[in-house]
């Protein structure tokens, strides 16, 4: 229930270096060092601390200081941790201590915080409790000479407070869980709150804690679809003071989800010299921390002063393997640390500035800008000018790898030409919240709806309803008005790229769309047919690859509310003409069926549906065909889109 997933040690010493890399500090003076105040809320058993201390003793000595002297002051002063598993916080102790075990010290910051119904009657929820003050009552801190080093002591010392101060720390760096209340699988499925259900909570207490969380959150950049995660974030924020340094390791979905957005913007108003880094492996190398296949993303930045200007821009750095040992994290970090002259995303297609340890080019990075809450598109990239493109069709220009300018293509967000249908809950959402109840298909429903996913069933453009809706007695009014946002266009969610075909279905019927396949709403027919072809298309799938949230291998998953901004064509601009070629088009491909996505450059009817959509409606030569061809082939190499599956013998390019 925690999701304790415990960062990689090697993990642990990038992001240490990448964070100790921006502090502000005299190695060779201890006095300085000892006024350095750095916290992990969520330490567990203190990798990211222990790799933070190693980095600044080495520093320290490496301009002529003694580690050893400087000990009493790291634990005593600088290093501060807390965590809501008492064992955790005696590991961390341990090993924070062993760094030097023969120098003693008199106390220690690292508390075991409460959490949970407390004797007192009320609820804590442990770290978060700082969100809304500078001090916590703790269980127990390690300050007590039986517990200075770890050992099986008698625990003698009493509940203190733990002074925390706000705009107190010079650097935070965690890893913290992720977990989120809206979670409903494996064992979570039957918790009431899965982000506070840890340690037998009772389902009374899950719906305290939720309260506390509701009233901690206020000015916050917390999420409840983003999860707990979102909540740390914004307390490191709240800790750092002007200068510091916030360093955390993060799910993918921070970069792209919309629950993120607000995390994004705050990233974007209060903090400079962003650094975020991803990987862009094969199969399930993608994390920083043990025990999970879901992408990760370390997050390093600055917090500018109130008076300072904002940045709006970031640095994207793309590995393509997380680092193998401490060694190659050192020379990882130094690459990134060192490297000047990154290439914009708005340069064009030519790719980013690549790394390298030795001769082996480790990953690129590229520059691209951030504003708002917007998304951070340029993670997990194994080739950057894919990105590059991708981005320049948000701007309405078409620019292929390999050509000097851009062609003018007319681009527009999806909530500017069309708009999404009902969300899958107010469909079928326990009463009062859905008028409807989904069951078995039938030729003569009254109100079919396509509703999950079957890549079986979605080989071609066109789809049967999977589903038909009752509605229910007594809301029969409602479900009337929800009938009424019923199309034939499907956009699809939760889209797997390494088995399904269609990111756009259509249904003969007017129909509603469920969790997989939420209806759009156009309101010329024609645009129906036409967001088909677009959709389905090399330059469509790249297009809703790059709005999608990468976090799951070969999955681009999306929401509603995200895909409102995806960047499709803008029906609106074309000509009548235009828009009856593609419905010549959609009537020739209603019975052709097409492969999986990730082998979308190896498909026949892929490529002539291409050869279509860019010479008979978009009106271009012979020669974007064929540019569009090789950045499909560039596209399904990414190991985001293929997610490490085999390629079936025979599957060759198709140009």
């Amino acid at each position: 229930f925690l999701a304790t997933f415990y960062t990689l040690p090697s993990s642990a010493s990038l992001l240490a270096r990448l964070a100790v890399a921006r502090l502000d500090s005299d190695w060779s003076d201890a006095a300085a060092i000892s006024n350095l105040r750095i916290g992990d809320f969520a330490c567990g058993t203190g990798a990211l601390l222990s790799s933070v201390y190693e980095r600044v003793s080495a520093l320290h000595e490496r301009a002529g200081g003694d580690p050893a002297k400087l000990h009493p002051a790291m634990m005593e002063d600088v290093l501060y941790g807390c965590d809501v598993m008492p064992s955790a916080i005696h590991i961390t102790g341990s090993t924070l201590s062993g760094a030097q075990p023969a120098i003693g010290f008199d106390k220690s910051r690292l508390y075991n915080l409460a959490y949970g119904r407390q004797e007192d009657g009320g609820v804590r929820i442990g770290s978060l409790e700082l969100l809304q003050s500078s001090s916590t009552m703790t269980l127990f801190n390690t300050s007590d000479p039986a517990m200075r080093t770890g050992s099986i002591g008698e625990e003698t010392a009493a509940q203190i407070i733990a002074d925390v101060p706000d705009e107190g720390f010079d650097l935070v760096i965690m890893n913290p869980p992720f977990t989120r209340n809206v979670t409903r699988e494996g064992d979570t499925a039957e918790a009431v709150a899965a982000a506070f259900a840890a340690f037998d909570a009772s389902e009374e207490d899950q719906r305290d804690m939720t309260k506390r969380m509701a009233a901690l959150r206020k000015d916050t950049c917390y999420h409840g679809n983003a999860g707990i995660a979102s909540a740390f974030a914004a307390l490191g924020d709240r800790k750092l003071k002007p200068g510091g340094v916030l360093a955390l390791v993060l799910p993918l979905s921070a970069a792209s989800g919309s629950a993120w957005t607000a995390f994004r913007r705050m990233i974007a108003d209060n903090y400079v010299d962003l650094t975020v880094v991803s990987i862009a492996a094969n199969g399930g190398d993608v994390a920083f921390s043990s025990d999970t296949d879901m992408a990760e993303c370390l997050v390093v930045a600055r917090k500018r002063a109130a008076d300072s200007p904002k940045s709006r821009r970031a640095r994207f750095i793309s590995l393509r393997r997380r680092p193998r040992g401490f060694a190659e994290s050192a020379m990882a970090a130094q690459s990134i640390t060192a490297q000047n002259g990154v290439r914009r995303i708005e340069d064009g297609p030519y790719g980013g500035r690549r790394l390298f340890v030795g001769d082996e080019t480790i990953g690129e990075s590229i520059d691209a800008p951030q504003t708002g809450g917007s998304e951070w598109g340029a993670v997990r990239l194994l080739d950057a000018s894919v990105a590059q493109t991708a981005h320049a069709l948000t701007q309405s220009k078409l620019w292929f790898p390999g050509q000097l300018a851009p062609l003018d293509i007319p681009i527009a967000p999806l909530r500017e030409v069309g708009r999404m249908g009902t969300y899958h809950l107010d469909i079928i959402g326990r009463p009062p919240r859905g008028p409807f109840d989904k069951t078995e298909p039938s030729a003569t429903a009254t109100f079919p709806s396509l509703w999950n996913h079957n890549a079986k069933n979605e080989t071609r453009i066109i789809c049967q309803p999977d589903s038909q809706l009752l509605a229910r007695f007594g809301m029969e009014q409602k479900a009337a008005e929800i009938w009424a946002t019923a199309s034939r266009a499907h956009l699809s969610m939760d889209f797997t790229f390494g088995s399904q075909p269609l990111a756009a279905a259509f249904t003969e019927r007017e129909s509603l769309g469920g969790r997989a396949w939420p209806n759009v709403i156009f309101e010329d027919e024609r645009f129906d047919y036409a967001f088909a072809i677009w959709a389905n298309s090399t330059l469509g799938l790249l297009s809703y690859w790059w709005n999608s949230n990468r976090q799951q291998d070969g999955r681009g998953i999306t929401s509603i509310r995200a895909a409102e901004t995806l960047p499709i064509l803008n029906l609106r601009a074309l000509t009548d003409a235009q828009l009856d070629e593609a419905h010549r088009i959609f009537i020739d491909f209603l019975d052709i069926p097409l492969k999986p996505v990730f082998l979308a450059d190896a498909d026949p009817a892929r490529a002539e549906l291409d050869r279509r959509l860019t010479r008979d409606v978009l009106g271009m030569d012979e020669g974007a065909y064929t540019a569009t061809r090789r950045l499909s082939a560039k596209w399904c190499a990414e190991p985001s889109v293929h997610g490490a599956k085999l390629r079936p013998d025979g599957a060759e390019f198709v140009g």
